[in-house]
């Protein structure tokens, strides 16, 4: 399966198995799944079941349940990428033990998550299919072996697919952006700006403390596939860069701030979810909340200030990133950087162009690595994006820009 894949871009309808211990809910799931167009193979009310429905039917996707008797959503992901590789979409409920429970499923090789509809018929239905099949569709167009080259984790079974994390997009998120442009097939590793500085990244040591400027500004937006690689790009930037970061995961209300206190806890940075009217400093990163768009509306004394809004969805999503990226481009004096990673759809494309112009440094992530190369493919094809680069050298290439303003 191709990283470049998109809903519309292959032929036949996306088959799809259901696991659920509720009757109830594994019916309710496959009337909106079928009245969305996509096929459901085979149903399971437990893990152990699930396993072998998914070896039975071999599905393009899975949607799991967390809570099921016998084998439980979390041991079902492992078994299921252990055995026979497939995406799989966990059905999750607002609860703060879904959350951590979810973020478990994702790192042990689940895709993507999107918040379990509720047993009651209401007038938001058809939101609820709506992202529901969005979801099912972008979750089974996932490259699982992009998924480990971009994390580095793998497990046995088909393919060489494995059980690297995967990506939480937000629910409501539209995954339904066809492109039968062949330019991707071929990888996009050498495209970018004419006056690129290097499409492999940075390939030599980030610069010494004294070699950053006082203050740089760091602007990281993602999709489907996006949580782990987020992590490793937070990671690997050293406090002494003297950055300020915004990450805009496209992630549902509910899961950012357990996003942000995963973040806290694997960088060196201080991360937690942005609040209006607050302001940043260096060594500090943000993320957007679910439900929320993220803007910077001032850039004094080396702080940035902050804004929530709950205007419009943008392409479909709350946060988007485009808002970001562009209130940055408009806001920030000093160097800025702007990176866009895996995900579905342009996303992220119209900020790239307001950073590339205010003459900030654009990066996409490779086609190789990225779970879905939508969002940064668009980007590469719109010139505006800088550097193109593997998951694990982002961050490098970032320093590097920094480190040469």
């Amino acid at each position: 399966m191709s990283a470049a894949s998109e809903p519309g871009g292959s032929e036949g309808s996306t088959r799809a198995v259901v696991v659920d211990d509720s009757r109830f809910m594994r019916t309710l799931i496959r009337s909106l799944l079928e009245e969305g167009g996509v096929e459901v193979v085979g149903e399971a009310a437990d893990g152990s079941d699930a396993l072998d429905a998914v070896v039975e039917h071999d599905p393009d996707v899975v949607t799991m349940d967390i809570e099921m008797p016998s084998m439980n959503g979390l041991e079902a992901v492992e078994a299921i990428m252990a055995d026979h590789p497939t995406p799989v979409l966990m059905l999750s409920a607002h609860a703060e033990e879904d959350a951590d429970v979810t973020f478990k499923a994702l790192e042990r090789g689940a895709v993507d998550f999107v918040t379990k509809p509720g047993g009651e018929v209401t007038s938001s239905m058809p939101r609820v299919k709506r992202e529901l099949v969005e979801k099912v569709e972008s979750a089974a167009r996932v490259d699982l072996s992009a998924d480990v080259r971009a994390t580095g984790r793998s497990s046995s079974g088909r393919g060489g697919a494995g059980s690297a994390g995967g990506g939480a997009a937000t629910a409501g998120s539209t995954s339904g952006e066809a492109s039968s442009d062949p330019t991707a097939a071929g990888g996009a590793s050498g495209l970018g700006r004419s006056d690129s500085r290097s499409s492999t990244g940075a390939a030599s040591a980030s610069g010494s403390a004294s070699s950053y400027p006082d203050v740089g500004t760091l602007v990281v937006g993602a999709s489907t596939g996006g949580p782990a690689v987020v992590e490793r790009v937070l990671g690997g930037l050293p406090t002494d860069a003297n950055l300020r970061v915004l990450v805009v995961q496209h992630m549902p209300e509910g899961f950012t701030t357990r996003f942000a206190d995963r973040l806290d806890g694997r960088s060196s940075y201080t991360v937690t979810e942005a609040t209006s009217g607050e302001r940043i400093g260096p060594g500090e990163a943000r993320v957007a909340p679910g439900g929320h768009h993220l803007l910077t509306t001032s850039d004094r004394s080396g702080r940035l200030e902050l804004e929530l809004t709950e205007s419009e969805p943008i392409h479909g999503v709350r946060p988007a990133i485009d808002v970001t990226m562009a209130a940055a481009a408009e806001t920030v004096d000093g160097p800025l950087c702007a990176v866009l990673l895996t995900g579905m759809g342009r996303d992220g494309v119209d900020g790239l162009q307001r950073v590339a112009g205010s003459g900030g440094h654009t990066v996409a992530q490779d086609e190789e690595t990225s779970a879905i190369f939508g969002m940064p493919r668009r980007a590469i094809e719109a010139d505006c994006v800088d550097d193109v680069a593997p998951a694990g050298e982002i961050a490098e290439n970032a320093l590097q820009y920094f480190a040469e303003e």
